[in-house]
């Protein structure tokens, strides 16, 4: 009883402070739910799907297996769990993800520009055709992460592991990439103009047909 009183305030706007909550696997979608707290909550599994949470603190949530996609989810999301998480078509533009867990998350066609990544995990993501225009990326994992066709135009990466990674057909044009492990990763005919490749791992780097 005490876990429905608490879902219908969360749909009906009545209160925003939920930091701690255990929510999972409940059913979320389209709801309200712009500056919430939901800081520290356990919401694995809990379909956000075509939910406002702009403005949200998810700070060290968990989010393990939620469904988010199609969700504002412009948000703090520091220290975040997303492992498996499915935020296809989600707008994550400018969301803070400094160390955030996406192992394996699912970001086809998600808006990511210039969004706070550094030091995240993104190890084995898809992010095929994700916006991460200006993102900042530094020291993230993205070991065996696809980025095929992903828009990483002046992005920050520096530091960061992109070994095994698709970049095939990716827009890397002003991009920061100073040492950054790009061993046994695929950037056939990738956009490489004005890209800084000071101190880059290139060990057996698949680069025919770049542009520089």
């Amino acid at each position: 009883m005490e876990t429905l009183a608490t879902l219908e305030k969360i749909r009906n706007g009545a209160a925003k402070q939920f930091p701690g909550v255990n929510l999972e696997d409940e059913n979320l979608a389209g709801c309200q739910l712009a500056k919430i707290n939901f800081t520290g909550a356990n919401l694995a599994g809990v379909d956000f799907s075509d939910s406002n949470l702009q403005g949200a603190r998810l700070d060290g949530a968990n989010l393990l297996g939620a469904e988010l996609n199609q969700a504002d989810m412009r948000a703090n999301l520091v220290g975040a769990n997303l492992m498996q998480a499915d935020l296809s078509n989600a707008d994550l533009r400018g969301a803070n993800l400094r160390g955030a867990n996406l192992m394996g998350a699912k970001l086809l066609q998600t808006s990511l520009a210039g969004a706070f990544l550094s030091g995240a995990n993104l190890t084995g993501a898809n992010l095929q055709g994700v916006d991460l225009r200006g993102a900042d990326l530094r020291g993230a994992n993205l070991n065996n992460a696809n980025l095929k066709g992903a828009n990483l135009l002046q992005a920050d990466l520096k530091g960061s592991n992109l070994s095994q990674s698709n970049l095939e057909e990716a827009d890397l044009r002003g991009a920061d990439l100073a040492g950054v492990d790009l061993s046994d990763a695929n950037l056939l005919c990738a956009e490489l103009e004005g890209t800084n490749f000071a101190g880059v791992n290139l060990e057996r780097t698949c680069m025919l047909g770049t542009t520089k």
